[in-house]
C-alpha cells in the first residue's frame, strides 16, 4: 500500500470512529441507531487497524533477469534489457525474465529483448 493511500484509509476509518458519539448528542440513540453506529465504529477501528499493518510499498527499481542476447549490426541500437524513459508521475517497476534474442540491422533500427 502507498503511502497516500495509507493516508487516505488512516484519515477515513479515523473519521467513522470519531463520528460515531455523535449519534448519542443527537437526542439519544434508538436500537437501530445504536445498532447502525456500533457497526459504524466496529468497521472504522478495523480500518484503523488494517491500515496500520500494511507494510509499504517495497519498490526494487527495474529489473531484468536472464534475458536474450541484442545484437546491434551496420549502425542499429541494441540493449538486452530494459529501457524506460523516465517521465512524470507515478510509474511501477519493471521486471523481464526469460526474454529471447534481438537483432537490429542498419542505422536507425533499434533492438531490445525486455521492455524499452
Amino acid at each position: 500500500m502507498t503511502q497516500g493511500w495509507k493516508i487516505t484509509v488512516l484519515a477515513l476509518a479515523a473519521a467513522g470512529v470519531v463520528s460515531t458519539p455523535f449519534v448519542w448528542l443527537l437526542n439519544g440513540p434508538e436500537a437501530g441507531e445504536m445498532a447502525g453506529a456500533s457497526i459504524q465504529a466496529a468497521v472504522g477501528v478495523a480500518a484503523l487497524v488494517w491500515a496500520l499493518y500494511q507494510s509499504p510499498d517495497r519498490d526494487t527499481g527495474d529489473t531484468a533477469v536472464r534475458t536474450g542476447r541484442a545484437r546491434a549490426v551496420n549502425g542499429g541500437e541494441a540493449n538486452s534489457g530494459i529501457r524506460l524513459r523516465r517521465t512524470r508521475g507515478a510509474r511501477w517497476s519493471s521486471r523481464v525474465e526469460n526474454t529471447g534474442e534481438a537483432t537490429a540491422h542498419g542505422a536507425g533500427s533499434k533492438a531490445n529483448s525486455g521492455i524499452e
